[in-house]
């Protein structure tokens, strides 16, 4: 006998799947004059239970008003359909969720007051639960982006984001760890300081996100070379049998509230400090790492433009870091203009794949930055002397360590792979002779999103300049790769009403 109620029970409705694809939100659409609707008073874009089993989900309602459904039927999106581990045609129930009295601190924070420890540990562990609908989740970034974090409450949400997902701990010493604050377009340095430190013998478990309002992240770069969506057990696998792994940090559930904010502060394209400084440290901690280098580029058009903000983001990353026993070193770099060729996943990844394969037309300013930053992690680890951490470090990429390295972990990951190639370019020349004066980052950006990046991996730009270059009329300053005539019209467009994206000194 089927322990599956009977249809005719309350708050009972039959589930449809209706391929509706919602990637991160679950969502439901029931007739407005269902009985369900009518005897509950739900609304549209009321926040629902969904139950089947041991499972459930909070869902967001949508009304429907024509036949698409039965009055018994409930028509739930692919996310909420896998949720509660449907397969056809089961009995779920609609009901109210219990009232979310976390969100008080959020309205609580809007108007000034400090995020408390226990409060805040409240608002994660709702988050990851999947409690917050997106315009919870929205109010709660914006939030925290608008009135400025304390050092306390950049430890306290460091914290939560840390105890609310999987941890990892290792059994040797030093762990290290590497990461960017972001802002630059380029700057894939992070797979070739992980193939250069592995190749001398540290470890090195990397964890990277997917792009927040860039046209890529170090995870969207490395998956057209490698798989990264490794779960735990497959990521220590790697790391055990090759020192290292470069693997994205929300599928291994170490802090996985982060990934859930990443993708409301890519929609509402913001990146605050406090935020900011609990996203980076959090998934460092949860990895078990010992040692970290951050890199953090500054200029005009990079996300941090001032000595001076850079120092306030630097303070409070070493501030939280001392908080929690994690030995870190933050490194200024220029931030004036893209850091390699390629601005996109597939690009980007090919300037990575010309830097280890030590090509001779590989970006030179990628390969000295990465050199750089592997030093400082090579001294800090005290696998180079004070001083010797660049030379050592140019020595394992210029002998072809680093490379080999680089390919054990893509094969350990599952299989290296060759990035696509865009179906479409187009060559955006000079206007006029002159000399190139200065890229606006923000600005190639757009275009490089506009083009498809970062989900379409081949799309992006392709940079052909850098500061100080002579450039004569007519040569291309940057090619534009899309996969769609669409997007290439769509960034055509754009670049056209910003002719200063690359401005040049009169002729």
């Amino acid at each position: 006998m089927s322990d599956e109620p009977a249809p005719d029970t309350p708050n009972k409705m039959r589930a449809r799947r209706l391929g509706v694809v919602t990637p991160d939100s679950a969502i439901v659409f029931m007739r407005e004059d269902c009985h369900v609707c009518r005897s509950e008073g739900f609304d549209a874009r009321a926040q629902v239970k969904l139950s089947h089993g041991a499972r459930s989900v909070i869902a967001t309602l949508y009304h429907v008003t024509s036949d698409l459904l039965r009055h018994d039927e409930a028509g739930l999106s692919d996310t909420a359909w896998r949720r509660l581990g449907l397969h056809g045609g089961e009995m779920i129930s609609v009901s109210h969720p219990a009232p979310l009295t976390s969100f008080a601190t959020v309205r609580a924070k809007v108007f000034g007051k400090p995020l408390g420890e226990a409060a805040t540990r409240a608002v994660i562990e709702d988050i990851v639960a999947r409690r917050y609908s997106d315009i919870h989740l929205a109010a709660f970034v914006t939030a925290c982006s608008t009135k400025p974090f304390s050092a306390d409450e950049m430890t306290a949400l460091t914290s939560a984001m840390v105890e609310t997902g999987d941890r990892l701990s290792w059994d040797q010493s030093p762990i290290v760890d590497k990461h960017c604050v972001g802002g630059l377009p380029g700057n894939r340095t992070t797979p070739i300081v992980v193939a250069i430190v592995t190749a001398l013998g540290l470890i090195m478990p990397k964890t990277s996100s997917r792009a927040i309002t860039s046209p890529a992240g170090t995870a969207d770069a490395m998956e057209t070379l490698a798989p990264v969506d490794l779960d735990l057990a497959a990521m220590r696998r790697v790391v055990e049998r090759e020192g290292g792994c470069i693997v994205w940090g929300g599928a291994v559930q170490l802090s996985p509230a982060d990934d859930v904010m990443i993708r409301i502060s890519r929609a509402l394209d913001i990146d605050a400090e406090g935020p900011l400084v609990a996203s980076v440290l959090a998934k460092k901690i949860a990895a078990g790492a010992s040692h970290l280098v951050l890199d953090v580029p500054v200029g005009p058009t990079a996300k941090i433009r001032t000595e001076a903000a850079a120092e306030s983001l630097s303070s409070s990353l070493m501030h939280v870091s001392k908080t929690f026993g994690l030995t870190t070193r933050v490194v200024h770099t220029d931030g004036r203009q893209p850091v390699g060729r390629g601005i996109g996943p597939a690009l980007e990844a090919r300037d990575v794949v010309s830097v280890l394969h030590g090509d001779a037309k590989a970006p030179a300013d990628l390969r000295a930055k990465a050199v750089t930053l592997a030093g400082v992690l090579l001294e800090m680890a005290g696998s180079a002397a004070p001083g010797g951490g660049v030379d050592l470090a140019e020595a394992v990429l210029s002998d072809g360590r680093a490379w080999s390295k680089f390919q054990h972990i893509c094969e350990a990951q599952g299989g290296m792979r060759e990035p696509p190639t865009a179906v479409h370019t187009r060559p955006i020349p000079a206007p006029r002779d002159g000399r190139v004066q200065a890229i606006d980052n923000r600005r190639l950006a757009m275009a490089a999103k506009l083009a498809g990046a970062p989900d379409a991996k081949a799309a992006g730009v392709e940079l052909h300049v850098r500061l100080g270059d002579a450039v004569e009329a007519g040569t291309p300053l940057f090619t534009l790769h899309t996969e769609t005539p669409g997007e290439l019209d769509y960034a055509i467009d754009y670049v056209v009403s910003e002719p200063d994206i690359i401005a040049l000194t009169a002729p």
